[in-house]
């Protein structure tokens, strides 16, 4: 621990004994050069995580800086489908290299490791945290500016293993407008404090819908109730998403990197 030490985790960024619980973390690849990790968490499934992941990492890409995401979705992976990868990540006795979208980003995922993209990965909590854990230390990711994680739903062994093992920077909570969010977003909070993990805001997904003929936005999930849970827990809200043909459509086809800017000009504003 550093003598400036101000035992304040939650703004921190350095991955002393304190902030890990005393675990030790995981070395990366020798190979690799990742500056900062951002996690991608919800505390249930269906509130588009791997869209937020996928848009926040082609925002960054678009700044500038080297991306990669890192997916440890091991039983949903869909990183691979939404950045239009379908070739095999090359492996030599030295490492496992990520493949590279159409323009950069570098994606790791179980779906990229399989026979099938369609098989099933049937496997116990222990091992599939294994899994994430060997991206982390097994893949030469190189030089990458921000790498984001794009985790399973809830606060099991891979959320876990993730905030224990890997030199994790801040998480971004995705949420959507039911009144469940408070739930949802109060499970993410909660693990993260626990594991003095920084907490960079909520990004609400499917916030509404905007009329193309006369441009209302509807609020087909009902009112958002986001804001007033980012108050009681003091974080920031970072951006509103819309339901979006567009985006699902570009999910759909693998060109999630050539989104408009509108869509994405809330996500490219925030501050990591």
């Amino acid at each position: 621990m550093s003598e400036e030490c101000t035992h304040d985790c939650g703004s921190c960024s350095a991955n002393c004994s304190d902030r890990s619980g005393g675990i030790e973390k995981a070395q990366p690849h020798y190979m690799s050069n990742v500056r900062k990790v951002i996690a991608v968490v919800s505390g249930k499934g269906g509130v588009g995580k791997s869209l937020v992941t996928s848009l926040m990492a082609v925002s960054s890409a678009r700044k500038g800086s080297k991306t990669a995401v890192l997916d440890a979705d091991i039983t949903g992976p869909s990183i691979p489908k939404i950045f239009g990868i379908d070739t095999r990540p090359v492996n030599t006795e030295d490492a496992l290299f990520p493949c590279e979208s159409e323009k950069g980003t570098k994606v790791m995922s179980i779906n990229l490791l399989m026979e099938n993209a369609t098989d099933p990965v049937i496997w116990r909590g222990p091992v599939i945290a294994g899994a994430v854990t060997q991206f982390w230390t097994d893949v030469a990711w190189g030089d990458v500016d921000y790498m984001f994680v794009d985790m399973p739903p809830g606060t099991g062994d891979v959320p876990l293993t993730v905030f224990q093992s890997l030199p994790v920077d801040g998480i971004i909570i995705a949420a959507s407008p039911q009144s469940l969010v408070s739930l949802v977003v109060e499970k993410s909070v909660k693990m993260a404090r626990m594991m003095n993990i920084p907490i960079i805001g909520i990004v609400e997904n499917m916030s509404y819908f905007k009329c193309p003929d006369c441009g209302k936005k509807i609020e087909i999930y009902g009112p958002s109730h986001v804001d007033e849970i980012a108050a009681e827990y003091d974080i920031p809200v970072l951006a509103k998403l819309p339901i979006d043909p567009r985006l699902a459509d570009l999910c759909d086809k693998g060109a999630i990197e050539y989104v408009d800017e509108e869509l994405i000009k809330d996500l490219s504003e925030i501050k990591l």
